[in-house]
C-alpha cells in the first residue's frame, strides 16, 4: 500500500490583529502638592550638603596650596644656600690647590737651589784638587782607593748616580752649566776691549783643552793599571787553586766552586758549619785504606791459623839441599826443622805487616807535614797580598 504524505497546514493570508495596550494610570501622588514639596525639600537639602562639601574641600585645598607654597619657598631657599655653599667650597678647594702648587714650586726651587749650592761646592773642590795636583811635583800612585760611604738607603754615591733618571741628569747638567758658563757682559765695549775679551776666551779654551788631554791620558793609565791588577789577581787565584788540587780556573770566576755535602733530595736542613762540612773531605781515603788493609790482614791470619798442619814426607835417599860431606840427619829433626821454618815464616809475615803499617804511618805524617807547609805558604801569600794592597792604597 502506498503511504500518504502528511497534510500541510495552510497559511492564512489574513492580517494579524493588533493587541490593545492597557490604559496608563497616573503615578501615585504625581499631582499631590505635598509630595512635590517634599521632593523639593530633599533637593534643597542635597544642594546645601553639596555646598558644604564644596566649601570644606576648598578650605582643605587652600591649606594644601599654602603648605605647598611654603615648601617651594623653603626648597628655593635651600637651593640658594646650597649654591652658595658649593661656591664657597669650590673657592676653598681652588685656594687649597693653589697653595699646594705654590708649596710644591717653592720646594722644587729650594731643592734646585740646594743642588746648585752642592754642585758649586763640588766644582770648587774639584778645581782646588786639580790646582793641588798641578802644584804637586812628586809622583804618587796613579789611583786611590777611597772608602765606601753609605749614602741614602745604604747606596754609595756611584750607585745613586747610576740610579738617576734621564730628567734628573739633564736638570743637574743645566744647573752645572749655569754657573760654569758665565754670561758675556760685552755691552758698551769698544773694539779694543772686545779684542781683549776674545784673547781671554781663547786662552781659557786652550787651558781647558790642555786639562782635558791630561785627564784623558790619566784615565788611560788608570785603565791599564786596573787591567794589570786584575791579571795579577787572576794569576794568584790560579796558583791557589792548583795548590788546593782544583782546576786552575776554579777560583777566577765570580763565585768559588760549590761543595756538595749532601744529596739535594734529602728533606732535612743541614745545620753544620762550613768547617764541619770541609772536614768531611779531609783524610777520608787514608782511613778507608787502613780499614781495608786491616780487614785483609785479619782474613789472611784466620786462613793461616786454620790451615792443616801436615808433616813432610820422609825422603829416601839423599836429603834435598844436603851438601857434600854433611852427616845424615836423624829422624825427628826434620819435623823440628819444618816447625821452625813455619814459625820463621809466621814471624816474617808479621814483620812485613808491621813494616807496612809503619810505612802507612810515615806516609800519613808526611801528608800532614805537607798540608801544614801548604797552609803556612798560603798564610804567607795572604800576608804578602795584604801588604801589597796596603802599599797600593798608600
Amino acid at each position: 500500500m502506498k503511504s500518504t504524505p502528511p497534510r500541510r497546514r495552510r497559511l492564512s493570508r489574513r492580517p494579524a490583529r493588533r493587541r490593545k495596550k492597557p490604559p496608563q494610570t497616573p503615578a501615585e501622588g504625581e499631582g499631590d502638592p505635598e509630595f512635590i514639596k517634599r521632593q523639593d525639600q530633599k533637593r534643597s537639602d542635597l544642594d546645601d550638603q553639596l555646598k558644604e562639601y564644596i566649601t570644606e574641600w576648598r578650605k582643605q585645598r587652600s591649606k594644601e596650596e599654602d603648605e605647598l607654597k611654603k615648601l617651594k619657598e623653603k626648597q628655593a631657599k635651600r637651593k640658594v644656600t646650597r649654591a652658595e655653599e658649593e661656591q664657597k667650597m669650590a673657592q676653598r678647594k681652588k685656594e687649597e690647590e693653589e697653595r699646594r702648587v705654590r708649596e710644591a714650586e717653592e720646594k722644587k726651587q729650594r731643592e734646585i737651589e740646594e743642588k746648585r749650592m752642592r754642585l758649586e761646592e763640588a766644582e770648587k773642590k774639584r778645581q782646588a784638587m786639580l790646582q793641588a795636583m798641578k802644584d804637586k811635583d812628586k809622583k804618587g800612585p796613579n789611583f786611590t782607593i777611597a772608602k765606601k760611604d753609605a749614602g741614602v738607603l745604604g747606596l754609595s754615591s756611584a750607585a745613586m748616580e747610576r740610579n738617576k733618571t734621564k730628567e734628573q741628569l739633564e736638570e743637574e747638567k743645566k744647573i752645572s752649566l749655569s754657573f760654569r758658563i758665565k754670561p758675556l757682559a760685552i755691552e758698551g765695549f769698544g773694539e779694543a776691549k772686545l779684542r781683549e775679551k776674545a784673547q781671554e776666551l781663547w786662552e781659557l779654551i786652550v787651558k781647558l783643552e790642555t786639562e782635558k788631554y791630561d785627564l784623558e791620558e790619566r784615565q788611560k793609565r788608570q785603565d791599564y793599571d786596573l787591567k794589570e791588577l786584575k791579571e795579577r789577581q787572576k794569576q794568584q787565584l790560579r796558583h791557589k787553586a792548583l795548590k788546593k788540587g782544583l782546576d786552575p780556573e776554579a777560583l777566577t770566576g765570580k763565585y768559588p766552586p760549590k761543595i756538595q755535602v749532601a744529596s739535594k733530595y734529602e728533606r732535612r736542613v743541614d745545620t753544620r758549619s762550613y768547617d764541619d762540612k770541609k772536614k768531611l773531605f779531609e783524610g777520608g781515603y787514608n782511613t778507608v785504606y787502613a780499614e781495608t788493609l786491616e780487614k785483609t790482614w785479619q782474613e789472611r791470619q784466620e786462613r793461616f791459623t786454620q790451615r792443616t798442619k801436615s808433616k813432610l814426607p820422609k825422603w829416601f835417599g839423599e836429603r834435598p839441599g844436603k851438601k857434600a860431606g854433611e852427616p845424615e840427619t836423624p829422624e825427628g829433626e826434620e819435623d823440628a826443622k819444618a816447625d821452625e821454618d813455619i814459625v820463621e815464616d809466621d814471624e816474617e809475615v808479621e814483620e812485613e805487616v808491621v813494616e807496612e803499617e809503619d810505612e802507612e804511618a810515615e806516609e800519613d805524617e808526611e801528608e800532614e807535614e805537607e798540608e801544614e807547609e801548604e797552609e803556612e805558604e798560603e798564610e804567607e801569600e795572604e800576608e804578602e797580598e795584604e801588604e801589597e794592597e796596603e802599599e797600593e792604597e798608600e
